[in-house]
Order: C-alpha cells, then sequence, then structure tokens
C-alpha cells in the first residue's frame, strides 16, 4: 500500500496575471488590465489538480517565507494537498509574469526564486515520502539535477511522469525512467531539434487523425522513454507506447484561459496511473480535465472536481 497516489516534485510559483487585447511584439508596451494575483507553479498546480479530483496527493517544493508562500500554502492546503514535504525560507518564493490574449492563449515569464533552490540534498532528505508514493510527478521548473536526483532515488514500485516543461536536453537515465513522458508541440519540437519534414508549425490545428503527430511521438519513444503522450491543445493527446499509438479526442468547450490546462491535464494523468489505471484510460480522463480547465479564468482557481469532470 503507497502513501499516497501522487507525490508531485517541483515548483510553486505566485502567478502575476494581466490581460491583454494582443501580445507585445519586441520593444512595444501594450496596456492590460487589473493585475491579479493567483497560486501557480507547475508542481503546486499538478498536486492541487490531482488533490481536488479526489487523489492523496504531496507536494514536495520549497517556497519563500512571504506573503506568496503563504497563499501558496493556503491553497494547496484548501484542496487538500499533503504540504508537509514543502520547505519554506531562505529566498523569495518563484513568481511566473504571465500574459492572456482574448483567445485564452498566454505568454508566461517565470522568474524561479525559491524554486531553484529545491537541491539533490532536498530529495535525498526526503528518501522516505519518495518511497512512498505509486508515482511521482516531474516538470523543468526546478534544476534540472535536481529532476536527476529523484529519478536515482525513487523506488523500483514508483512509477515517473516527467513534462519536461521549460524544455531542456535530458540525461538518459531521466528519460530512460519516464512512463509516460508529456510534451506538447513545442517541447517535442525541442527534444527532437527540430520536427520531422511533414510535420506542422506550432499553433496549427491537428487534423482529425493522428497524421505527423504519431512520427514526433514514435521518434522520442526511440530516445528511451517507456511512453510518451503528446498534447494536442483542442485536439485531445496522442498516446505512444510500445503498443502502439491512439489518438484521444477531447470534448469541444469554450476556451477561456488556457493558463494551468497542462498542468491540470499532467496532475490528473499521472493521479489516474497511480490508482492503477492503463495509459490510455488515464489520458481519456485527463483530456476531460484539461478541457474543464480552460472554461475558467486562472490556473488553481479553474482546476475541476471530479463530479465536474463527470458533467462535462
Amino acid at each position: 500500500m503507497h502513501g499516497c497516489d501522487l507525490l508531485v516534485v517541483g515548483s510553486a510559483n505566485a502567478d502575476l496575471v494581466t490581460a491583454v487585447e494582443r501580445r507585445p511584439a519586441a520593444g512595444e508596451t501594450v496596456l492590460g488590465s487589473d493585475l491579479a494575483v493567483h497560486p501557480g507553479g507547475k508542481g503546486a498546480n499538478q498536486a492541487v489538480a490531482a488533490a481536488r479530483l479526489g487523489a492523496r496527493a504531496a507536494l514536495l517544493a520549497r517556497v519563500g517565507d512571504d506573503a506568496h508562500g503563504r497563499l501558496l500554502l493556503d491553497s494547496l492546503r484548501d484542496a487538500g494537498v499533503d504540504t508537509g514535504p514543502v520547505l519554506t525560507g531562505g529566498t523569495p518564493t518563484g513568481v511566473a509574469l504571465i500574459t492572456v490574449d482574448p483567445s485564452g492563449d498566454n505568454s508566461i515569464v517565470v522568474s524561479p526564486g525559491a524554486n531553484a533552490r529545491l537541491t539533490p540534498a532536498d530529495v535525498r532528505a526526503a528518501r522516505e515520502v519518495l518511497a512512498s508514493a505509486a508515482v511521482v510527478s516531474l516538470q523543468l521548473e526546478i534544476p534540472l539535477e535536481t529532476v536527476a536526483e529523484v529519478v536515482r532515488t525513487v523506488g523500483p514500485g514508483t512509477r515517473v511522469v516527467l513534462n519536461p516543461s521549460p524544455p531542456a536536453d535530458l540525461p538518459a537515465h531521466v528519460l530512460a525512467a519516464c512512463d509516460p513522458l508529456v510534451v506538447n508541440e513545442h517541447e517535442a519540437r525541442f527534444l527532437l531539434g527540430g520536427p520531422p519534414d511533414a510535420g506542422p508549425e506550432p499553433g496549427s490545428a491537428p487534423g482529425p487523425g493522428p497524421g505527423p503527430y504519431e512520427e514526433w511521438a514514435r521518434a522520442l519513444l526511440g530516445r528511451g522513454p517507456r511512453s510518451v503522450v503528446v498534447t494536442l491543445g483542442a485536439a485531445g493527446a496522442l498516446v505512444c507506447g510500445p503498443g502502439g499509438t491512439a489518438l484521444v479526442p477531447s470534448p469541444a468547450v469554450r476556451a477561456v484561459d488556457t493558463t494551468g490546462a497542462g498542468d491540470a491535464f499532467t496532475g490528473a494523468l499521472a493521479w489516474r496511473l497511480g490508482v492503477g489505471d492503463g495509459l490510455e484510460a488515464a489520458v481519456r480522463f485527463a483530456v476531460r480535465v484539461g478541457a474543464a480547465a480552460v472554461t475558467r479564468t486562472g490556473a488553481q482557481a479553474s482546476f475541476p472536481t471530479a463530479e465536474e469532470v463527470d458533467r462535462l
């Protein structure tokens, strides 16, 4: 019996969000809406998304002893996340600066703050927590050396889910542990060093079938992960493993704000894997969670409960 369904090791940020008519070009100034401050960060977002769905979820992260850190801890606890592993103090809490355009698309700049101080030594000190988790979910808003230490530290019975965001070159032993590696179009392009020749441009609408995205997924699988999931926004997600590929469509919704939707997807996916779902079944649930998340503004505030997903 595992101590928790899901342990997320990753970032916790305060999201500073403003809506704009259009995102500025280089050297350009545009006016935005009143600034809103929300709890965020890919790690905290995934933990909250899973806990709100009913998961036994915990977070290993680092925040500052400041107002932003307290905002994050309150949000995590309100969602039911175990914050026992969260480390506090020493440097300011990380901050994400987010602009959202009328279509709901966003641009994000992250100041890592305390996230950059989550160290391999912190991971080793949390060895018992890591060993107790059915699934450990990782992202790259913390140092890559810390991510690598998590992979070395987890027990043989713990499954590793990794979303390489922001994208970076991954060591072979990290890639080999991923089951699945979860990427969007931009992350897939980076890891492949450029798309296959037939690949679409970023942001273009996928067709009704897997098409060139299947080539991307198979190419990524050849780099060493045990399975791959390529998220396709409104089109859903593509699952690729040793048994083949499958396109999982997303329900049609009106997108208001895509901030945090990928984190909601990954948190839901990791949780369902932790309670025994197969990969394709977990992805089918996760695309519905991601679709529900884009129908409301903000990151954590937009994440649905299990009942809301059922009604979608």
